[in-house]
C-alpha cells in the first residue's frame, strides 16, 4: 500500500455534535482542521476513549468554544459514509446529536474551531449548513416549542 492510499478504516468513527441555544439563537463555529476545515457546522468531534457521548458533548462544546453548557436531551443519531470512486468505504462517522443550553462564557474559537458565533435559526441560509445539520437544529426547535 503506498502513502497515499490508505487502509479502510476498522470501524465507525464515533462523533458528538450539540445543538447549543442562547436567547432565542444557535452556536454556530466554522471548522479549523479536516474533516469539513472552513465549513460551518454545529460543535462537536470525536468521542475519547474512557468517556461517555455525553461527557464528549460536553468537552467538545468546552474545547471548541470555551463555553459551558447545560446539556439536554438526545436529538437524533446520524450514520455518514465517505466512499471512494470504486464505492469502497474511507470513512464512517455515527455522529451523537444533542440538545443543550448555554450555561457560561462567551464564545471563542479555540481548538480546531477557527470561529464561533451565535447565529439566528430563521437566517441560516449565508452558513452553507450541512442538511443533517439543519434537521438536528428544527429537530431541537420543535422539541423547545
Amino acid at each position: 500500500m503506498t502513502k497515499a492510499e490508505k487502509a479502510p478504516p476498522e470501524r465507525p468513527v464515533v462523533g458528538v455534535g450539540v445543538v447549543v441555544w442562547k436567547d432565542g439563537k444557535v452556536l454556530l463555529i466554522r471548522r479549523g482542521k479536516s474533516p469539513m476545515r472552513g465549513r460551518w457546522s454545529l460543535p462537536g468531534g470525536r468521542q475519547e476513549l474512557g468517556e461517555t457521548v455525553r461527557e464528549a458533548a460536553v468537552r467538545e462544546v468546552r474545547e471548541e468554544t470555551g463555553l459551558e453548557i447545560r446539556l439536554g436531551e438526545l436529538l437524533d443519531v446520524v450514520d455518514t459514509m465517505r466512499r471512494d470512486d470504486s464505492g469502497a468505504v474511507t470513512l464512517q462517522y455515527t455522529l451523537v446529536d444533542f440538545d443543550a443550553d448555554w450555561a457560561a462564557g462567551e464564545p471563542v474559537a479555540a481548538s480546531d474551531a477557527e470561529h464561533a458565533e451565535w447565529a439566528d435559526p430563521d437566517d441560516l441560509a449565508p452558513y452553507n449548513l450541512w442538511s443533517e445539520t439543519l434537521r438536528m437544529i428544527a429537530l431541537s426547535r420543535e422539541w423547545r416549542a
